[in-house]
């Protein structure tokens, strides 16, 4: 499925850029292409090089948790849920903890802990797959979870708003979070489809369900604050915990009398070898994509959606936005640049900002989290993750534009 879809994305590219060379008489087409191929190849090094640091950090903290036992405690305590999306791996696993960790630092909006924590979780998986080369059922679910971008605090929308001019930044918060919710439905339900998991029986997933509801019901009182307010409480309590976690681990880890200095060199090792594995699949990935950008292929795709729409006498509002939603799962940068984009030219508080930015706040780079995760602990054959991670995207930007016309029309 990866192989066909990189060749497609080059392949693609380079015959719409030959249509606009030939159509649009643009002889710099190529010469275009070819350097933002070589500025790809160069970030890509770039990115890898950068997370050794973080890296090293985390995957040596999470050694310290591991042998302290409070990896497996918190395994016990999600063992309900992941015993159902993800029957695969033994009860009482540390995969489970590490998967908690991650999905809790994407919550929280700790993008800085959430990889790290993220590459652990999928080494964990690994040594129960059974087949090295190829996705696990259990990888491949907790690859959609993390597509799925279940962000309870989307801070840096707010900020970017804010800085637009939107008279209150903070008005996209309810639709981005229902928004990310039928996001992670949808991905949970396209893996267990698939899977042919019991989700009927799921009762732990519906406590879950319930528990994200009184989570969103408890927060929502920050659509009063303002976008420099709601920063610096979630930017306090976000780094709190980030560091009580720390010394939590640091404290336990001296009451056991363990050597955590050693414990912590240990897993900073790994760090780098990681940060290496990744780079070829990252070159590959964000190649492609480089290609797909600067072909003007992305474009031509809008400028048919518009035509469709019109054609059926819709509201093309929302075309303005879909910039945004196209390029999120295959850029973080590339959509954030065209949420700006799109504010900048009809404004902060236009219907296509809003739109804009909630896709912005409840989709995720795909593509990018699939090269580093996948690329991390060798995995060449996908199966269905992309399909399942696309339909996530899908229901992510469908839904924004639905209930951004629900609020805002």
């Amino acid at each position: 499925m990866l192989n066909r879809i990189w060749l497609a994305f080059i392949l693609s590219a380079f015959v719409y850029a030959c249509g606009g060379a030939i159509f649009n008489q643009d002889a710099n087409i190529f010469g275009r292409m070819v350097e933002a191929i070589f500025d790809m190849a160069k970030l890509s090094v770039d990115i890898s090089l950068g997370l050794i640091g973080l890296l090293a950090f985390w995957l040596g903290l999470s050694k310290i948790a591991e042998k302290a036992g409070l990896i497996d405690k918190l395994a016990h305590f999600m063992s309900p849920v992941f015993r159902v999306l993800m029957p695969s791996i033994p009860a009482n696993s540390p995969a489970q903890g590490h998967i908690s960790m991650n999905l809790a630092a994407n919550m929280l909006g700790l993008d800085n802990a959430a990889t790290p924590l993220g590459l652990k979780a999928m080494q964990s998986l690994q040594q129960h797959n059974i087949q090295k080369d190829t996705a696990s059922d259990a990888q491949i679910m907790f690859l959609v979870l993390n597509t799925s971008s279940v962000t309870i605090f989307p801070v840096t929308v707010f900020m970017y708003r804010a800085q637009a001019g939107a008279a209150m930044p903070t008005d996209v918060f309810m639709p981005i979070l229902l928004a990310t919710l039928a996001s992670t439905l949808a991905g949970i339900i396209a893996v267990a489809t698939v899977q042919k998991l019991p989700l009927f029986k799921l009762k732990p997933l519906v406590i879950f369900a319930g528990c994200f509801a009184l989570a969103a019901a408890v927060i929502s009182y920050m659509l009063t604050l303002s976008a420099t307010q709601l920063a610096e409480m979630s930017s306090f309590w976000a780094n709190f915990l980030l560091l009580s976690f720390i010394c939590l681990v640091l404290a336990v880890a001296g009451y056991k009398k363990l050597a955590a200095y050693d414990y912590f060199v240990e897993g900073a090792k790994e760090g780098f070898s990681v940060a290496v594995q990744i780079i070829p699949y990252l070159v590959a990935m964000l190649v492609a994509i480089a290609a797909v950008r600067t072909s003007g292929m992305l474009d031509g795709i809008l400028s048919a959606v518009r035509w469709l729409v019109q054609l059926f006498n819709g509201d093309s509002q929302f075309v303005e936005a879909l910039p945004t939603g196209l390029l999120k799962p295959l850029s973080g940068s590339g959509a954030r640049a065209m949420m700006v984009e799109t504010m900048n030219t009809h404004g902060a508080d236009s219907f296509a900002g809003r739109v804009a930015s909630v896709m912005q706040g409840s989709t995720e780079t795909t593509f990018y989290v699939l090269a580093v995760y996948f690329g991390s602990v060798g995995i060449k054959y996908t199966r269905h993750a992309i399909s399942c991670g696309l339909i996530a995207d899908m229901a992510g930007i469908s839904s924004a534009i639905l209930v951004c016309y629900w609020f805002f029309a």
